[in-house]
C-alpha cells in the first residue's frame, strides 16, 4: 500500500532507546512524491497524553474540531513533530485516517528543525 503526507497510520513506532517500540498512531510527514526508492516513511508520533500540549513543536488534536473528523483517532491527541522516526512500511498495520491541517504541522516542524528563523 502507498501512503501519503497527512495520512495517520497505526504503526510500530520506535522508542528513543531504539531497542523497544510501541504500536501507536503516527502522522506521515514526508513529501508524498519523495521517491527515495526505500520502503520507509518519515513520521511524527501521536500521543494521547494531553499534558504534552502547549509546546510549539506539537499540534493539538481535539476530536470536536473539524480537522479531526477524518483522523481516525479515538481520543484527543498531540502530534509530536519533536518525536520523528523513519519507519519501514512493513511495520504499518493500517491507515486510520487523514489529518487535514498540515499548515499547523509544517509550522511545528519548522520549530522542531529550526527552519525559517
Amino acid at each position: 500500500m502507498s501512503y501519503s503526507r497527512g495520512d495517520i497510520v497505526l504503526v510500530l513506532f520506535p522508542n528513543s532507546n531504539m531497542r523497544t517500540a510501541k504500536r501507536r498512531p503516527a502522522l506521515v510527514v514526508q513529501a508524498t512524491e519523495l521517491n527515495t526508492g526505500l520502503s520507509q516513511l518519515i513520521m511524527a508520533m501521536i500521543s494521547s497524553n494531553m499534558r504534552r500540549v502547549g509546546h510549539p513543536s506539537r499540534v493539538e488534536v481535539q476530536l470536536n474540531n473539524a480537522e479531526a473528523s477524518q483522523s481516525g483517532l479515538l481520543t484527543n491527541s498531540v502530534i509530536m513533530t519533536d518525536n520523528l522516526a523513519t519507519v519501514l512500511e512493513a511495520e504499518i498495520d493500517r491507515k486510520l485516517g487523514v489529518w487535514s491541517d498540515m499548515l499547523a504541522v509544517d509550522l511545528a516542524l519548522c520549530h522542531t528543525l529550526g527552519i525559517g528563523r
